[in-house]
């Protein structure tokens, strides 16, 4: 299965945000389900203001148990 250019994309983006030290974790309500999450933002200016673009956020539990790698 091949990652598609919109996730490569992304991804990139993030690890340039970790380069440059513009990474934070901050909290947040899901939408869909109202839980509480801990969301990982690269972390940019706009006139001042801090602006916090999500990229995802931690699994809660165990991560091991969330996911199935490719076969």
């Amino acid at each position: 299965m091949a990652i598609p250019d919109h996730a490569r994309a992304n991804f990139e983006t993030l690890l340039k945000a970790a380069q440059a030290g513009d990474l934070a974790l901050m909290e947040g309500t899901e939408v869909a389900s109202g839980e509480t999450r801990y969301v990982l933002c690269a972390v940019g200016r706009d006139d001042g203001d801090y602006v916090m673009t999500p990229f995802g956020h931690l699994t809660p539990g165990n991560p091991y148990e969330a996911y199935i790698p490719p076969a």
